[in-house]
């Protein structure tokens, strides 16, 4: 589930990147968010792909 928000995050990212410069800028703030969600999942000991 996580895996798939993330991949989706991450096009939206490149296409927000490369077509729309300003909301390049906010689909980026929620690619990190969601890196440093899957983070805390893997510190924790929890399965990050769950």
């Amino acid at each position: 589930m996580l895996t798939t928000i993330a991949a989706i995050l991450i096009v939206l990212w490149l296409l927000g990147f490369l077509a729309f410069p300003v909301v390049g800028g906010f689909i980026h703030i929620l690619l990190v968010i969601a890196i440093v969600l899957f983070l805390v999942r893997i510190i924790q000991g929890e399965n990050p792909l769950k």
